[in-house]
């Protein structure tokens, strides 16, 4: 946990906000998506969950309703957006200038991106190695499962 004024990093700060992405789609949903990733780059913070939906919504799918499906999580990230906004903008000491998000039924993954309104300046810095993702190396990634 951070205390108000600390400024995660790197893979630090990408498993945080992995972490605020999946407590309050939890809270929202029921459940939360049981993994997640967030790369962070400048002003560019993308978060990308798997195995998001409900049973309820997989059967829905399945049964024909994706559109369906599809409309109500739009709607659910829109009634999200004010709380994930708060959530990131206390983790990364900026403002978020946008927010887009993304759901795609088949394979089951989301994608939130969020749109700094500054840099997060770390290009000459290197995250603790433990933190980030076996495969691929990127120096700001982070993945919970």
């Amino acid at each position: 946990m951070t205390s108000p004024g600390e400024t995660l990093k790197g893979g630090a700060l990408n498993a945080a906000i992995s972490n605020a992405v999946v407590r309050l789609l939890g809270e929202y949903v029921g459940r939360g998506p049981t993994k997640a990733r967030t790369i962070h780059s400048g002003r560019f913070v993308l978060c990308v969950l798997e195995d998001t939906m409900t049973k309820a919504e997989r059967s829905l799918a399945s049964g024909g309703h994706e559109d369906f499906v599809l409309r109500m999580r739009h709607a659910l990230q829109t009634t999200m957006q004010k709380e994930l906004t708060v959530a990131l903008e206390a983790l990364t000491h900026r403002k978020v200038a946008a927010f887009l998000s993304a759901n795609h039924i088949e394979p089951d993954f989301a994608a939130e991106v969020f749109v700094l309104d500054e840099p997060l300046n770390e290009a000459a810095e290197v995250s603790d190695p433990s933190s980030e993702e076996a495969e691929g190396g990127d120096s700001h990634a982070a993945i919970v499962e």
